[in-house]
Order: structure tokens, then sequence, then C-alpha cells
């Protein structure tokens, strides 16, 4: 049984599509208060997989960033929506893929992990998936979907322009959790699917490490993505070198990412390679540090 060892970290992602020269400070002042209210439920012991989900779920219903209310319509006209959560100590995780009009895709990840044998539930089956345990659904998508902060009507189909949303969190139990969730990309397919709902790629939580990865999903999913950094760390590469190899492998293959992290020894990582990244962090041994391009 884990005893309190009085020490918790968080850090929150708002997506690494943020451009330089565009106004982010009404995000900021956002996540600023996020962090500060998550960091509460963590210096009161609730656990980091709770703490990662309510998170996730203000973020998705803010229609700030470009995950739940602040998706894009795909090629064929309508959002669908992605999302996972992974809990470290028993491995245990969630995750939905192109799901429709959901407000809350990471409370329905978590429930694939919580009430089903499997890992990850696409498409229409996830939405009756959705739909028999009573989620909360968009009943008017035409009125509920808004353009994010920092996006503009052009870019809604250019589909290298993206966005995304995570949380990582170590709890006082030592337990760690990550979740992740998006809109996808700006003009995408019908049916395409990113990094960010598969576990491994775009989302990862063990024993040591909890990390959520933002950026685009087709690069981070071919370097290798949230995993790799995982394995690099626990055979020894420092933290910051281990994230820096994962975001030079992303940008070789020609895309771009940021990437959160926590340990289990409450460091904290928030590197990217693109313009910016929302992003807020905050432990027992740092204070709340919010900002995105510096």
């Amino acid at each position: 049984m884990s005893t309190s060892n009085e020490r918790y970290a968080l850090a929150l992602h708002g997506g690494a599509g943020a451009v330089a020269g565009r106004n982010y400070d009404s995000v900021e002042q956002h996540l600023k208060k996020l962090a500060t209210d998550c960091e509460a439920l963590l210096a009161a012991g609730q656990s980091a997989l709770d703490v990662v989900e309510v998170a996730v779920t203000e973020l998705e219903r803010s229609g700030l960033y470009v995950a739940g209310r602040g998706s894009a319509p795909n090629t064929a006209g309508y959002v669908e929506l992605d999302a996972s959560i992974m809990h470290g100590p028993d491995r245990k995780a969630g995750a939905v893929a192109a799901l429709r009009d959901f407000i809350n895709p990471i409370r329905v990840a978590r429930g694939v992990m919580d009430k089903t044998p499997h890992v990850l539930l696409a498409g229409p089956g996830a939405g009756a998936f959705a739909r028999k345990n009573s989620y909360e659904a968009v009943v008017e998508p035409g009125n509920y979907y808004v353009l994010p902060v920092g996006v503009t009507a052009d870019e809604l189909l250019d589909s290298n322009a993206h966005g995304t949303v995570g949380a990582v969190a170590l709890d006082q139990s030592g337990a760690l959790a990550a979740a992740t969730s998006t809109g996808g990309t700006f003009g995408k397919l019908e049916g395409r699917v990113g990094d960010t709902p598969l576990i491994g790629p775009g989302t990862w939580a063990d024993d040591t490490i909890a990390i959520s990865c933002t950026g685009t999903g087709e690069q981070i999913i071919r370097s290798g993505g949230a995993v790799s950094i995982a394995c690099a760390y626990k055979s020894g590469v420092t933290l910051e070198a281990a994230v820096q190899d994962m975001l030079d492998e992303v940008q070789r293959l020609g895309g771009d990412a940021g990437v959160i992290a926590v340990t289990h020894e409450t460091a904290i990582a928030t590197l990217y390679n693109s313009d910016g990244m929302k992003r807020a962090s905050v432990s027992t041994a740092q204070a709340l540090r919010v900002t995105t391009f510096a």
C-alpha cells in the first residue's frame, strides 16, 4: 500500500498550435485558474487520475482550445472528437476516436477504461457506448461549436493547423496519470485519427512518468511519441533530453509538436518545437508557471 509522500506535480497544455504574434492572454488566464484549482485538488489528496480528467473536462468545455467545444468540422462537414486517459500504476487506459457530438470526450474515454474490457472505441461504436451510458451530448451542433482563441476562419481549411489539450499529474500517493483531447487538425478528412486517442503515441503514464503530446499527429505517431520518451527516460536519459529527442524526430519527419511530462520525482518538462505552446505547470517544488511563447 502506497503512503503519502506529500508531493505532487501538475502540467496542462492547450496545444502547440499557437501562432507567434497572436494574443493568448485570455487562454493564459484560463490556464492559470484551472491549474490553481487542480493544484488545490492534488493538495487535498485527490488522485492524479481524477485530476487530469477534471482538467481536460474543463479545457474541452471552455471553447478556448481546439478540443471539445472549440473543435472544427472535417471535410464532410461535421466534428469528430478524439480523447484518451491513462492511469500509471496499473496501466489502465481508455480512449475514443472519431466520436461525434459529445460535450466531454474525455469522460467517455474514462468510461471506456472503467466500464469495458477495451482500451479504444471508435466512430459509431464510441457514440453508441456514450449514449448507452448517458454521457452529455451536444444537442445543437450548429450552435455549440465555436472558433477557439487565436484561430482564424481561413485556418479552418488548413490541414496543417492543429490544437490539442492535455493534463499530466502526480498525486500524493505517488500515482501518475495523463489525459489528452482534441478536435484534430483543421480540414481533416472524414475518419482521420491522429495521435491523441492512441495510448503510446499521444498519451502515456506508468510508474515513473506521465506524458501528453500535442502537434501534428501523423509525425508524432511515426516518431514513437510519448512512449518513446518514457522508454528513454527509464533507460537513464534525462527528462528534457528524452523529450527533446522525440521533438527532434518529429521535426525531422516534417512536423511540429509539444510535450508536457511529469515524473515520479515531481520533475516537469514542457517543451515544444512550434511557435509556442499554451501551458501551465506547478508542483510542490515549483511555483505556478503560465506562458505560451517564453
